[in-house]
This record gives C-alpha cells, sequence and structure tokens, in this order.
C-alpha cells in the first residue's frame, strides 16, 4: 500500500511571511498526523526561507510517524542531520532564486562526492534518499552511489496534460520498475494534487508519495486533518 508524506512547509511559509510565531508548523503537524500522514516532510532550507532549525529539532522530539529531511548536500546541513538523526534525509538540489524545487539532483554529475556524503549520513543511521528526475541514467547512478531511496521528480507530470501527460506517466512507471529492479525504494513527488494523484498511486512499487502545497491549500477550506484525510483516501482507493 502506498503511504502518505505530508510537506508542511507552506505551514512555516505563513509565519515567516509575518516573522512571528504563528502558524506553528509543529503543531499542524500533529494534525496531519491524525488525517493520517504516515510521515512529516520538511525543507531545511539554506536562506531557511520557511523551515527553522527549532522546527526540525521539535518535530523530531513530538511526531509519532516519520521525519523525512529535505536538504541539500552541503556540510551545514550534514552537520544538523547528524545531530537530528531523522528517519531519513531526501537530498534535493537548492537554488536561492527558486520558488520550489525545480527539478532532480543531478547525481551522474557529482558521484564522488555523493558517495562520501551519503555514506557519512548511513554511518549515522540515517537512511538516505535521491529527489531525481525519473531518468534511467539517474536511477543507475543513484544505486551506484549507495542511496536507499529515490523519490521520482512528478513536477513535469503534473504541469502537462492529456497525451503528453501520458506519456510522462509512462516514464514514472518505467522508472519505478528499473528502480526496484536495482534494489531501491521508490517514492514520487512533487505537483500531486487531488485531481491527477490517482494515476500516480495506482503504479505498483510506489513506496510512499511527499505532497504539500495542495494538501495545505485545501486545509484552508476544510482543515488540514480533513484534507490529509481526503488525499489519503485518494491514494488507497486504487
Amino acid at each position: 500500500m502506498t503511504t502518505l508524506g505530508v510537506n508542511i512547509d507552506h505551514i512555516a511559509n505563513v509565519r515567516q511571511a509575518r516573522r512571528t510565531v504563528e502558524p506553528d508548523p509543529v503543531q499542524y503537524a500533529f494534525l496531519a498526523e491524525l488525517g493520517g500522514a504516515d510521515s512529516i516532510t520538511v525543507h531545511l532550507r539554506e536562506d531557511r526561507r520557511h523551515i527553522q532549525d527549532r522546527d526540525v529539532f521539535l518535530l523530531k522530539k513530538t511526531i509519532k510517524t516519520k521525519l523525512n529531511l529535505e536538504m541539500a548536500a552541503t556540510k551545514e546541513m550534514l552537520e544538523i542531520a547528524k545531530n537530528l538523526l531523522p528517519n531519513y534525509v531526501t537530498l534535493v538540489p537548492e537554488k536561492r532564486e527558486e520558488v520550489t524545487t525545480e527539478g532532480g539532483l543531478n547525481v551522474k554529475n557529482n558521484v564522488k562526492y555523493l558517495k562520501n556524503f551519503v555514506e557519512s549520513l548511513k554511518n549515522s543511521n540515517i537512511e538516505v534518499s535521491a529527489f531525481i528526475d525519473p531518468l534511467r541514467e539517474q536511477i543507475n547512478y543513484s544505486k551506484e552511489i549507495g542511496f536507499n531511496f529515490v523519490e521520482l521528480h512528478t513536477g513535469k507530470y503534473a504541469e502537462l496534460t492529456g497525451h503528453d501527460q501520458y506519456i510522462e506517466l509512462q516514464r514514472i512507471i518505467e522508472s519505478t520498475h528499473e528502480a526496484c529492479d536495482l534494489g531501491l525504494v521508490v517514492n514520487a513527488g512533487h505537483g500531486l494534487n487531488y485531481n491527477n494523484v490517482k494515476k500516480i498511486a495506482s503504479i505498483n512499487n510506489i513506496n510512499e508519495l511527499n505532497i504539500g502545497h495542495s494538501i495545505v491549500a485545501r486545509a484552508l477550506a476544510v482543515g488540514l486533518e480533513n484534507s490529509v484525510r481526503e488525499m489519503k483516501s485518494l491514494i488507497n482507493s486504487n
């Protein structure tokens, strides 16, 4: 059964818009768990534009599910992760000027550096995932580097329609099978919403979907617990 990781970065976005103490993403993580979230995802960015150090350490102490820390492969973030000890880390590309993550991590071009980085995390008993585009070469290099997971970038699928979306869906399906054949656990995420999630959730061997923006947006109308519950129902309806 495919599980649901809920990204609560956008709760922190609202807080940081006024540089105040509310809404507290740590408190909202409880509601996400009540709605059925199987893990909580946060991206601690270099510029700290939303999630703060305080948030990740409190989440680790208080949530009842699993903590997925998204981060760039930098020395600063490595030290934080080794102190925090999240259930797993997802390495993502990061640019200060981007609104959100724009594409997958190019593991092919950073094999030696990432091998050492991933090994250091695994030595602290942290499982590690690579957020990558659904491409065979990226999957193969992810295996070579030593990642436990890959998270397939579904942003292009989410942006396309009609036959073009179908073609991208087939690429994600093929990539899922290729990664599983190599012994990698496969997650997926980015741009998924209540209208497009079911086809991705129906792919065999997808372990977990990480979804944030659409759930938080829906929560403005129905509350976070209910919006998570609705998304979980769609994922499990196949």
